[in-house]
């Protein structure tokens, strides 16, 4: 199955992150309301993201870390389709999550950014019935040069889960993800700080589409 594209809308300024998702929406799948700019914004920017690209899915980053039934709400009644729970909190708030999400008839993706054995994690949690996780290498660490292809190799291994990944996806590096099977890739730099946005979106939705031809 060919992948989804998700851009991760990292900025910390609505009218900015608007401004990209008018560039980019023709060429990705799901658009992210990144964490940082939803502490800035506030909820209300996954319902502009909606407004603005009702086609497309949405993408609240919440990373929920506890209140998973409250936070979750909260995205999907504001037009997300999916939101994020972190990994390494309390397998109640996962499950909270996952349970309003399908009184919404929406999504979870389990976030592993921050957790230290992710293979582990993913077989505790699993059962729990997450929609996704995601082999995620944040900003912090990307900085000390580490990638998630090491851990998305491990984790790939484990059956009857759906995979995203993130963490310093572009267009240079896509080939390294084609041995595997991830269900969304999530790309945010390699798109949003382009001197060019929407054809570094093109450029990355063409080369998935050679990657994983029908």
């Amino acid at each position: 199955m060919k992948p989804l594209l998700q851009v991760a809308l990292d900025v910390i300024d609505g009218e900015k992150a608007l401004s990209l998702a008018r560039e980019v929406k023709d060429f990705v799948d799901i658009l992210e309301a990144g964490t940082p700019l939803i502490k800035a914004e506030g909820i209300e920017i996954v319902s502009k993201l909606k407004k603005l690209a009702p086609e497309k899915k949405v993408t609240a980053d919440l990373k929920t870390a506890d209140i998973g039934a409250v936070e979750a709400g909260m995205a999907f009644r504001a037009g997300a389709d999916i939101t994020t729970v972190l990994a390494c909190t309390y397998p109640s708030t996962i499950e909270a999550a996952i349970l309003e999400a399908k009184i919404h008839e929406k999504q979870v993706m389990v976030d592993l950014v921050g957790t230290v054995k992710k293979s582990t994690k993913v077989r505790q949690l699993k059962g729990l019935g997450p929609d996704y996780f995601c082999v995620h290498t944040g900003i912090d660490e990307q900085l000390k040069g580490k990638t998630p292809f090491q851990d998305l190799k491990e984790i790939a291994t484990i059956k009857n889960i759906t995979l995203a990944v993130a963490g310093g996806i572009k267009l240079e590096n896509l080939d390294q993800l084609a041995d595997f099977q991830p269900a969304i890739i999530i790309v945010g730099a390699g798109i949003t700080k382009k001197d060019n946005p929407r054809e570094a979106a093109k450029a990355i939705k063409e080369k998935i589409d050679r990657l994983w031809p029908d």
